[in-house]
């Protein structure tokens, strides 16, 4: 017998399919069979009331770290999976920079098995740029991708070689994945805690220059238009990096870039106090990168939203500023933080959020779903755009904590994750 779920009586909206009205969507084994206003599902059907309420393609969020192996006390599979699927995303891409490194087709393996035993949202590993992460020798990249790898990238360690970055920019073609980069120039920002600016000086910190960033950027940037290959550049944080990119978009360069929540909605302002849980790499900027940040989403210059969920135990985060790790967790304040701080805000409309969540992250890094287009996997994101909650670290599905949105009021949150017609989170 056939396992059905039916969808009904929300707002649909499927940018893929320039869909927009209020319809039920119908799953069937795990696929979506289609969309309608006048369904007759299966008697046997589980019927989802979506009453006010916004019906999406799955969230898929591709610049995650999930930690394992290696550090399994910040998280694991298992739990950041969960965590995702609480976020309402329904696929994740795991960062490599575990350790060990995810460089070889077992570790790639490795990841992929564990993605699959956690049973929440979708996990797709992404393997190594270089052995090691050393930014040496190129990885085994076509093993890799018969493992089940994505993208590669030695994210959290920028390939400071342009020959190797090159290299993995002819080589990945084959395969037809993206090279992801973490851009940052480390002769000019190894150091650094925070922004370099005013504030960094008041504070008595050193600092990372925008510049670390830019020039990085601009190497990229070229390589992919020498090479013809498709890089994708995280975590874009400068006014100058964005300007570069849409650029190289009009000339017609293999690009696509992120923006994370962070650097959407704040500036380096939040480290004031010392404050840890705003310390991440990239920096928080100034506010006028951050508009720059803001208005390369909208137009699509930075075509996709991404976390870079970087989970840290407390007692990591509880120490001198200039000793704590970078990064915070964003998977379950995602939505809230762009329906709130973002859409609210007039920058971009739901449909370009949902483009930018969901359509476009699959599309640059080739992966299913995205869509609601009948055939397409039963990957849905349910969520209610009016409910108002406070960020309560203790709510978290995580296993770590740090965040900077702690306390905060949002209005929006999900309420259905489904992975394969499958409900694998509801509050």
């Amino acid at each position: 017998m056939s396992e059905a779920l039916w969808l009904h009586g929300g707002r649909v909206i499927d940018p893929s399919q320039g869909v927009d009205a209020t319809i039920d969507v119908l799953i069937v084994d795990g696929l979506v069979v289609t969309l309608g206003g006048d369904l007759r599902p299966p008697e046997t059907a589980r019927t989802v009331d979506c009453s006010g309420l916004i019906i999406t393609p799955g969230l898929i969020d591709v610049h995650v770290h999930m930690r394992e192996p290696g550090e399994e006390h910040k998280e694991t599979i298992a739990t950041g999976a969960a965590a995702a699927a609480a976020g309402g995303f329904t696929g994740v891409c795991a960062m490599p920079n575990t350790n060990p490194p995810v460089d070889d087709p077992a570790a790639v393996g490795f990841v992929a098995a564990q993605g699959r035993r956690a049973g929440a949202a979708r996990v797709y590993p992404v393997g190594c740029i270089s052995v090691g992460r050393a930014g040496e020798r190129l990885a085994l990249v076509g093993e890799m991708v018969d493992a089940g790898a994505v993208a590669i990238t030695d994210d959290g360690s920028p390939v400071m070689d342009s020959g190797l970055m090159r290299l993995a920019l002819e080589y990945s073609q084959s395969f037809g994945i993206p090279v992801a980069d973490h851009p940052e120039d480390l002769g000019l920002s190894a150091s650094g805690q925070m922004n370099e600016g005013l504030i960094s000086g008041r504070l008595g910190l050193s600092g990372k220059p925008n510049a670390a960033e830019d020039i990085h950027i601009v190497r990229d940037l070229l390589l992919a238009e020498l090479t013809g290959g498709h890089i994708h550049l995280q975590h874009v944080s400068t006014r100058f990096g964005v300007e570069s990119i849409r650029q190289a978009k009009a000339r017609g360069v293999r690009v696509t870039a992120e923006a994370s929540p962070h650097h959407l909605v704040l500036t380096h302002e939040a480290v004031k106090g010392y404050l840890t849980d705003a310390k991440m790499n990239p920096p928080l900027r100034t506010s006028e990168d951050k508009e720059a940040v803001r208005d390369g989403l909208a137009d699509g210059t930075l075509d996709t939203i991404a976390t870079d969920h970087a989970p840290h135990h407390y007692d990591e985060k509880e120490t001198a500023f200039a000793d704590a790790p970078n990064g915070i967790v964003g998977l379950e304040t995602a939505v809230g933080v762009i329906l709130t701080k973002v859409v609210a805000e007039g920058v971009i409309d739901l449909q370009t959020m949902v483009e930018r969540m969901s359509c476009q992250p699959a599309r640059a890094f080739g992966l299913p779903g995205g869509s609601l287009a009948e055939g397409s996997p039963g990957d849905v994101t349910v969520f209610d755009p009016n409910v108002k909650w406070t960020v309560d670290p203790e709510d978290f599905v995580s296993k770590s904590r740090n965040s900077p949105f702690i306390g905060w009021e949002l209005t929006g949150r999900p309420c259905y994750t489904i992975v394969g017609g499958r409900i694998v989170f509801e509050v």
